[in-house]
């Protein structure tokens, strides 16, 4: 759908192993050696695990493309099979003939013994490659193992790769299957992206796809890098759901803002990592939860001197009454403070609120020289107050380095427990005077 608006030739953000979109960052390059490894050396087994969407299973496709052409390769994709139905699918994959409808393990194994014999006398070697091994009950595993006596008095007659998720390093050290795991001769994990591999990523799958021109602002390359936890799977459909969102705003990139809400979008999807789906489900919760953090923080200020919701808006007050100042109730109540990094670009009520607070705290700053409390209100209800604009930045950047924090402009943990802090430490407002008190009545 946004293929021409983009100008590109392919999809970049297909979740489909596709060997032309292969990212060989440095840990895939030592990863795929290992695998290549296992191809080339005679026996022994080779461990490659990684977690979901690291792109195991792309790797394997690209080893498929470099086999040497004496080698025979058998790939089992769907492992959750007992022992002789395992090894009647090696046979199938080899194209060994067998008795139809046999479930005898005593002759399978006759029939690929034999046929492993005639290959390694013609000089050919065969690789068994299993991906999504985790799924192998430990009976299953003990089998493949006793594949791997099949040998010559100078050679294994085939070796074997073992492709899993992180568990199966778990199911190797199980001590029944210590004698597998001894056979072990090259073991891999495969990590996720860092920050620069995920921009790499990001900018080699589009120039593969045919555009050169940087698609993703910078700050949507590092929420993506932290939204994604460089899970290649992840970062894919992340990337996928953000350029269609770019599309259909007639945008000709994706900015931060756009690519957070392709993240909410997907958030109940099941390939979205566990931390993450907590950190993004159950709205509610969550701004319940950090309206009660903010609350702490403002509480011991005095800047909010209710004990439940109020029923009308907050009010600011000045040192006369009648000059009070009415902030509207959802600027400050409940308390909208961001789950992600804040930067400029950003739009949303966390960064009307935070323009709020920061106003309110810069009377505090070196250089600002304000009625900050009247300052603040009135800034709140610009019109483009939650927009997180330049001036917004520099305000950021005093504060930060008023507190000896990274002046970046950019609002992140550390900020955050500074603000909530900072308010704390505010005196409480002056308590009204009788006279006040008494004129304010008339």
């Amino acid at each position: 759908m946004y293929k021409n608006h983009f100008g590109l030739n392919y999809k970049p953000f297909s979740i489909t192993p596709d060997p032309r979109f292969l990212y060989l960052s440095a840990r895939h390059r030592e990863a795929l050696a290992h695998l290549l490894y296992g191809v080339s050396e005679g026996g022994g087994f080779v461990l490659l695990t990684g977690e979901v969407g690291t792109g195991k299973t792309t790797l394997c496709r690209s080893l498929l493309e470099q086999l040497p052409p004496q080698v025979d390769l058998a790939l089992i994709l769907n492992p959750r099979l007992d022992a002789v139905e395992l090894v009647a699918a090696v046979c199938d994959e080899l194209q060994i003939s067998y008795p139809p409808g046999c479930t005898s393990l005593r002759t399978l194994v006759g029939a690929l013994n034999d046929h492993l014999l005639q290959s390694h006398a013609t000089g050919r070697r065969t690789v068994l490659v299993i991906d999504e091994a985790q799924n192998l009950s430990p009976e299953v595993l003990e089998q493949v193992r006793l594949l791997t006596n099949l040998e010559t008095s100078e050679s294994k007659l085939l070796e074997i790769t073992l492709l899993g998720q992180p568990e199966l390093r778990e199911i190797l050290a199980r001590p029944e299957l210590r004698q597998l795991a001894q056979r072990i001769t090259a073991r891999y994990h495969l990590n996720p992206l860092n920050l620069e591999e995920t921009v790499a990523y990001v900018r080699h799958r589009l120039r593969v796809a045919g555009v050169s021109r940087p698609l993703f602002t910078r700050g949507a390359l590092k929420a993506l890098a932290r939204l994604s936890g460089g899970i290649p799977r992840l970062i894919n459909v992340i990337c996928d759901r953000a350029l269609l969102g770019a599309y259909v705003e007639e945008r000709n990139e994706v900015d931060a803002a756009i690519l957070r809400r392709a993240a909410r979008e997907i958030q109940n999807e099941d390939n979205l990592p566990q931390r993450w789906r907590r950190s993004l489900t159950a709205p509610g919760l969550r701004r319940l939860l950090l309206a009660a953090l903010l609350l702490l923080a403002l509480l011991p200020a005095g800047l909010l001197a209710y004990r439940s919701l109020p029923s009308t808006p907050p009010v600011v007050t000045t040192e006369r009454p009648e000059e009070a100042v009415t902030i509207a109730e959802d600027l400050l109540w409940p308390p909208l403070m961001p789950t992600e990094l804040l930067q400029e670009g950003d739009r949303g009520p966390e960064v009307r609120q935070l323009r709020l607070l920061l106003t309110w705290l810069a009377a505090e700053l070196p250089g600002y020289d304000t009625d900050a409390e009247t300052v603040a209100a009135q800034a709140a209800t610009e019109s483009e107050a939650d927009y997180f604009d330049a001036g917004l930045t520099r305000l950021v950047s005093d504060f930060q380095a008023a507190h000896d924090l990274q002046a970046d402009g950019m609002v992140g943990p550390q900020t955050l427990r500074q603000l909530h802090r900072s308010l704390a430490e505010l005196p409480p407002p002056a308590p009204a005077t009788r006279r006040d008190q008494s004129s304010g009545s008339h």
